[in-house]
Parts: structure tokens; sequence; C-alpha cells
């Protein structure tokens, strides 16, 4: 039953009632699992340029930089770091006092080789009247880690990862989102020397992203000679998804519906918003210092090139099917670049009559487009590309995470298992179209593709509907092209001690 109340605050946040229906039949049908056909591979899929190949890709980047397309970076950068410091928050409420984990002694033997170690000695020093140094000669260990984290100190509990300091430079250190600026300038620089850096925060960070993006971004600008445009937003309140009890009823805290953020799969939203042509995307905290960027700039140079080669050649094929004044054999040519180039088949296609075999390539090759940077597979937790059955019967490229998969089925847990091949959200994507007008994103998720997972709430468990996440099912209706990257490509910081680690050194 919606109260008066309810539907004020669903005015507010500008969701319709029809939407709070869909979600609770979520809750009570739940999500299908996707049927796989294969995991990506070499063999199936995953491409691997070789030297020829990989200077054509790296030209046509380089040629198309100095059109008048415009270029933007999309970094993802709301996730607060509360989990970076996840054992150190356990630290602080044991009933210890000295490290004694092998987490622990690794912080407290390293604390000098972290970019913050500067402003934590200050912190200390403030707080506490003692240096770290004679702090930790007292074994007053914990009084360290509150001025780490707390917010009388340092505050980095409370931060997001993008405004914490990770690497060290003569000059000072840097945050990962100075990293993404200078990422921007060296491979995301259009033809009018300006960067278009775009990052998603949460509104209660906003100002601190602000403040420190113009405290730094004239000096990036001198020294790459180059004008940058940064831009932010925040996740969208029309995203969030009504939590549910047990019974799959609308959840309620003191009479009142409880939303909660829709996830990931929300910012597709934000990134719709975007006038761009070619779009950027990577996680927040994969950065390294500029001693190892070289491979970074290089490989996402090659995925855009690779995408911009695809991306010419299927206007070109659109423009000749707009035309009319193809040949049969032109068609096979173009039903060929859909099913080798682009991986998408339908078994139905050799049954299809002439004219709905070209309304059927036209569908599919006027679609936004992604090439994936993906990693071989060294056990990280989390998702990677399989060929999948979609709901049209064609099977495509999809990145998929465990939850998508029927683990009960023993055909498709091998597939998984035996994946060889990881998603470190390296994304480059092309969203117009053929005729230069900006594809709606929201046309090409596929809504079925949720999570469900289960939270509490003052000691009430609740259910959690999570939005098809934006690499997963908010572009589960792209052109997808995956290609192999290097593993020193992928660096995220999951925890504090992460950035002890060679390449964030």
């Amino acid at each position: 039953m919606i109260t008066l109340q309810d539907k004020e605050l669903l005015a507010k946040k500008g969701i319709m009632e029809s939407q709070i229906s869909e979600q609770l039949a979520c809750f009570r049908t739940g999500f299908p699992y996707l049927k796989l056909s294969a995991a990506a591979s070499i063999e199936r899929g995953v491409l691997v340029p070789n030297d020829t190949d990989e200077k054509s890709y790296l030209s046509s980047w380089e040629n198309y930089i100095h059109t008048d397309k415009t270029i933007v970076k999309f970094v993802p950068a709301s996730g607060a770091a509360s989990r970076m410091f996840k054992d150190l928050f356990e630290f602080l409420a044991a009933e210890y006092d000295k490290p004694s984990t092998p987490f622990e002694l690794m912080f407290f033997e390293n604390l000098i080789k972290f970019a913050f170690y500067d402003d934590l000695n200050a912190a200390c020093t403030k707080i506490e009247g003692k240096s770290i140094s004679s702090l930790v000669a007292d074994e007053n260990y914990k009084a360290i880690v509150n001025a780490l984290l707390s917010e009388t100190g340092l505050n980095y509990g409370a931060l997001p990862k993008g405004l914490l300091k990770f690497h060290k430079y003569e000059d000072g250190a840097r945050t990962p989102l100075e990293e993404h600026l200078v990422e921007g300038a060296l491979y995301a620089a259009g033809n009018r020397s300006h960067v278009n850096v775009h990052f998603t925060v949460s509104a209660e960070h906003r100002a601190f992203f602000k403040a420190l993006t113009e405290k730094k971004v004239d000096a990036y600008g001198q020294k790459y000679g180059l004008i940058y445009n940064i831009t932010f937003s925040e996740q969208k309140p029309n995203t969030d998804t009504i939590a549910a009890d047990i019974n799959n009823e609308p959840f309620r805290d003191k009479d009142k519906l409880l939303f909660r953020p829709g996830g990931h799969g929300a910012l597709i939203e934000n990134l719709n918003d975007l006038d761009a042509d070619i779009l950027f995307i990577k996680n927040i905290d994969n950065v390294v210092p500029d001693r190892l960027k070289e491979d970074t700039v290089r490989y996402k140079k090659l995925l855009a090139g690779v995408l911009v080669t695809l991306q010419k050649q299927a206007f070109d094929y659109l423009e000749l099917l707009d035309s009319g004044q193809y040949t049969q054999d032109q068609v096979r040519e173009i039903l060929q670049f859909l099913q080798k180039k682009l991986f998408c088949k339908n078994p139905e296609t050799s049954i299809l009559e002439d004219v709905e075999l070209v309304l059927y390539l036209k569908k599919k090759l006027n679609r936004p487009m992604r090439v994936c940077g993906m990693v071989k597979n060294v056990g990280e937790p989390g998702g990677g590309p399989f060929l999948a059955y979609n709901q049209d019967g064609t099977i495509s490229l999809q990145i998929l995470e465990s939850s998508q998969i029927d683990m009960t089925d023993p055909v498709s847990k091998e597939m998984f298992e035996k994946g060889t091949y990881f998603n470190p959200v390296d994304l480059v994507c092309a969203v117009r179209d053929y005729k230069g007008h900006k594809f709606d994103l929201s046309n090409f998720v596929d809504k079925t593709t949720g999570f469900i997972s289960y939270k509490s709430k003052k000691g009430k468990e609740l259910k959690a509907l999570e939005l098809p996440g934006l690499w997963n099912g908010a572009m589960s209706d792209w052109n997808t092209v995956c290609v192999e990257v290097p593993l020193t490509t992928f660096n995220p910081v999951k925890t504090v001690n992460d950035l002890l680690r060679d390449h964030h050194q």
C-alpha cells in the first residue's frame, strides 16, 4: 500500500510507482541466470593483436584524436575507502594494543613507505604531541591508526579513494584523482588541446573533489600544455532501488520507505548524460606512478584504436546498406564482419530472407560499441568475458559476474572456473550512431540482469536490489570486443597495504 507520505518521497526522488512494482516483482521472482556458450579465449573472442596490427591500431587512434571528435575520460570515484582500512579498524577495536596479525605487522613495519606518511606524522604531532617514531617507541600504535582514520586526523576512514595520497614523487605526493588527470593528458587529449575528465562522486565529497581539482589542475595543464575540462556528477536519486523485507514487501524504517543506492549500474545514466564521441572508463584506484605508466598509456591507445577501426568499418557497412546498392556477396561480407569481428552470432541468420537479413544486420551494427581490455586470470575475485546467449537468440560477448551464472549447473560452473581472462574494468566506448546522433544508452540495458543481496537495518533483515552492473547488464546490448592487455595495466588498491606493492612505490 503506497501512502501519501510514500508518494511525496517518490516525487522527491523522481521515482514512479510503476518502478516500485517492477522492483518488488524482481524480489519475488529473482533474476534468471545467463546461459553460457563458452568462456572467452584467444580462440573464442579475445583479440591478441600482432605487431603489425598493433601499429595500425595505434596509428588509427593517433589520426582520430586530430579530428573534431569529443573524447571523455569517465572515472567512477564515489566509493568510500573504508574497506581499504578494514583491518586497521579491526585493530582499533581489538583487545590487544600491539600489531599481531601479518597485515598489521606489514603496515607498521613499512609506515615510512606510504605516500601519506608526512601528513600522518603531522596529524600525530597535532593530536598526540608526538611524532610517529615517538609513538612507535611508546608502543602507542592505536594512536597512529586513529590519526590516520579519524575525523580529528586525516579522516582516511571516511574519505573516498580518489582523495587519498597514493604515490610519492620528488615534488610531493599524488592522489588517484591527480593520476587520472595525468593519464587523460597522455592518451585522451583531443584536437583542441583539451582534456575532458568526468568523475562520478558522492554528494558529501563533491566539494572536496572540486577543491582538490581547483588546487591542482593549473599545474598539470601547464606541465602538459593542455586545457582541462573537469566535471562531476552524482548517482541520481531516481536510480535508488526499494528495499524489501523477507516477505518481499516494501521495507519500512519508522513507517518510511527505505531506498538504497542501485549500485554502479546506476551510472549508465551519468554516462548517458555526457556529450561525447568516445569514452574511456577506468576505476579510480587502478593507477600507477609515472615510471610505470608506459604500458597503461600504450594499451589504452591500442584499445581506442581497435574501437575506432571497427566503428569506421561498421559505419561504412551501414551507409552501404542504407544506399540499397549492395550485392549478396557484400551482405555476406557484412555478416562475416558481425560474426568474426564483433563476435555476435545468430544461428537463425541462415534461414532469413534477404530483406530480413539486411534489417538484422542494420540493427546489430547500429549499436553502441565497446572494446574491453582483459587480463589473464590470476585468481582475483570478479567477473570475466563469456560468450552468452541473449534474449533474442543471439550469442555475443558479455562481461559477467559469478552471480549471473548458475553455479549449480556443472557445465556453467566449469566454464566459469576455467575462464582464462579477468575483467579489470578497462573500457573504451563509442556512443554515437553512424549519422552522428547520440545513442540513448538506456535502450541497451538488459533489465533482467540485476542482483539481489541480503543486508540488515537496525537488526532487521532486508533485501537490496542492485541494478544491472555498468559493464555487465547495463551494456548488455552493445557490440563488445575484448582485447588482451598485460597485467601491468591492472593495479587496483583494495587494502591500504596494496600501496606497498612495487607498482605503487
